[in-house]
C-alpha cells in the first residue's frame, strides 16, 4: 500500500499521475465511488471524503479502513490533510476530523511508501523515491 497526504489543492493528483504513470480518470473518487470499489481499487483519490460519507452512512471508517487495508494491499490512497488549523466549533465536524486522522495513521502504518505533497513538491516520509 501507498499513501499520499497534504493540503487540499496542493498537487498530490498530478504527483500521483506522474509518479504512477496513469490518468486521473483511472483513480476511483471517495467523493462518488461506491464504498465496495474501494476494495478492488488502484488508486482512490479523496479519501478523506470517503471517510465523510462513510460517517454520514452511518458505517464505521476505522473498521472500513482496516478492512481495505486486509484487502487490498496494492491500493494507492490519496487524502487530504485534515487535522491542521482551527478546531470546528460543531462536533459532527470535529468527530470527522478525527476519524479521518485516525484512518490516516491506520493507511500510514499498513504503507511500505508515504509522500507528503506541499506545492507540487513529494517529501518521502516513508520509504525511498526508488521504492515503489
Amino acid at each position: 500500500m501507498k499513501m499520499i497526504i497534504g493540503g487540499a489543492y496542493q498537487g498530490k493528483i498530478r504527483f500521483a499521475c506522474n509518479w504512477l504513470d496513469m490518468d486521473r480518470a483511472d483513480m476511483i473518487n471517495g467523493s462518488t465511488c461506491d464504498f465496495e470499489e474501494a476494495f478492488s481499487a488502484d488508486v482512490i483519490k479523496s479519501y478523506h471524503r470517503l471517510i465523510a460519507r462513510l460517517l454520514a452512512e452511518g458505517v464505521d471508517p476505522v473498521e472500513f479502513t482496516k478492512k481495505l487495508c486486509e484487502q487490498n494491499k496494492d491500493a494507492v490512497i490519496i487524502m487530504d490533510e485534515t487535522g491542521c488549523g482551527i478546531v470546528p466549533i460543531e462536533k459532527s465536524d470535529r468527530t470527522r476530523r478525527e476519524v479521518t486522522g485516525r484512518c490516516g495513521c491506520i493507511i500510514a502504518r499498513e504503507s511500505d511508501t508515504v509522500i507528503r505533497v506541499i506545492c507540487g513538491i513529494p517529501t518521502y516520509l516513508k520509504g525511498a523515491p526508488n521504492e515503489g
